[in-house]
């Protein structure tokens, strides 16, 4: 018997709607999985082009007990020989002068095998040998952590004192010098390893030389110990190293993660995690940082840690600080993400006030600069950026200071 008009349509809607079920969503999702199938091939094709880029073959290879994998390179196929500028650069094994007022203990030279005063997990289970240079090794979930393989190596934030950039707020509590050219500085850095309230967010202590005012044209060589949990995937206290010429947009990067900065100690590395720490109320321990630019040479930035000539940001990769610096910046930095419109509990340097004073709050000292006269001195035209006293602090003594905090707190919600 034939349906009526009515029950004919309504059977039409059933049978269209059951199609569709069965064979239109089925399609669908079979398309969405060959998009993710493509995107995914795609992310791991970039991914393991970068990994090929980054991790340059070893001649030795260290297991640090907390992971990480020091790769012991030829110092002469390093990363930084990638660099456009650099092709056929020679290495330079250590300045051709040093400033008036400075001297050194020649028998730390990196010629020496002589053991380093700063001490890295890696080294409890063996060195590089002379004429290679130890490489943290970069990991696949590195990579998948920075969200971008392309971008890997950059700071995802703006880190000149006073920014403020997309709703990240960046902490500071520093002590800036300027008003004549520098051509160096020093500084004795305090360790510590300050909690961080999400894994996006970092503290870090450290200085930066800079030229440049404009947004367009910032240069800086910064050099310090952090704790960055979404680059390294954990909350240990890292040596770290940063370069830009042009303000963080395109050029430079973390420790050897693009071509540039050259390193020739075969003793210490970038990225690997810096023990002891600093014990709150007991000993107190420290890093010492000097840069000198070799106007007598060839115009480089070197960077000498712990009394080793370390390695050296050539003159050539830079705009403005081919001559000179026009500021130098010490102390600490945190990133506060407001989270539940909360300031960050992520601490800065012992995560104390600098009022607590010594062997609880954490401190720069020996702080010295290389001024226009090429002679080392002690900083004279300095000011402070403090962005939240309440939550960070710095007090300032001339060439020492006393600087940080546990942020979140009653006075800092």
């Amino acid at each position: 018997m034939a349906l009526h008009c009515g029950s004919e349509r309504r059977w039409s809607r059933v049978v269209k709607m059951t199609f569709y079920l069965f064979f239109l969503i089925p399609m669908s999702s079979v398309g969405n999985r060959n998009t993710n199938t493509i995107f995914n091939k795609k992310q791991k094709l970039e991914v393991q082009q970068q990994l090929k880029r980054l991790n340059k073959p070893a001649l030795k290879s260290i297991e640090s007990p907390d992971g990480d994998i020091i790769d012991c390179v030829d110092i002469n196929k390093q990363p930084a020989f990638d660099h456009p500028l650099l092709k056929n650069h020679t290495i330079q094994m250590r300045p051709s002068s040093y400033p008036e007022g400075f001297s050194f203990d020649e028998s730390n030279d990196v010629s020496s095998n002589s053991e380093p005063k700063l001490t890295q997990l890696w080294h409890l289970n063996g060195r590089c040998p002379e004429g290679t240079i130890p490489i943290r090794r970069t990991k696949e979930e590195d990579l998948l952590r920075a969200g971008s393989a392309a971008n890997y190596g950059r700071k995802k934030h703006h880190s000149i004192p006073n920014a403020d950039s997309a709703g990240i707020t960046h902490e500071y509590a520093v002590l800036v010098e300027e008003g004549d050219k520098y051509y160096g500085m020093m500084a004795n850095m305090n360790v510590w390893n300050p909690n961080t309230g999400d894994s996006n967010e970092f503290s870090v202590s450290q200085f930066w030389m800079t030229a440049g005012q404009s947004a367009e044209d910032y240069d800086t060589i910064e050099a310090g110990i952090i704790v960055n949990a979404n680059r390294y995937g954990d909350y240990q206290t890292r040596l770290v190293t940063y370069w830009t010429d042009d303000n963080y947009r395109t050029t430079g990067c973390y420790n050897l993660d693009c071509p540039g900065f050259v390193q020739v100690d075969n003793q210490i590395a970038t990225g690997a995690t810096v023990t002891p720490y600093s014990i709150y109320g007991g000993t107190q321990r420290t890093v010492e940082f000097y840069v000198y630019k070799d106007i007598n040479g060839n115009g480089d930035w070197w960077l000498k840690i712990a009394q080793r000539n370390f390695g050296y940001w050539p003159s050539s990769i830079f705009s403005l600080l081919s001559n000179s610096a026009s500021s130098v910046q010490w102390g600490g930095e945190v990133i506060n993400l407001k989270l539940g419109d909360k300031h960050t509990t992520t601490q800065m340097g012992s995560g104390h006030f600098p009022e607590e004073g010594p062997g609880k709050a954490s401190f720069f000292d020996t702080l010295n600069v290389i001024d226009g006269k090429t002679i080392l001195r002690r900083p004279w035209n300095s000011r402070t950026v403090i962005t939240n006293p309440n939550c960070y602090n710095l007090i300032n003594s001339g060439d020492y200071f006393y600087y940080g905090g546990p942020g979140r707190n009653p006075n800092c919600p």
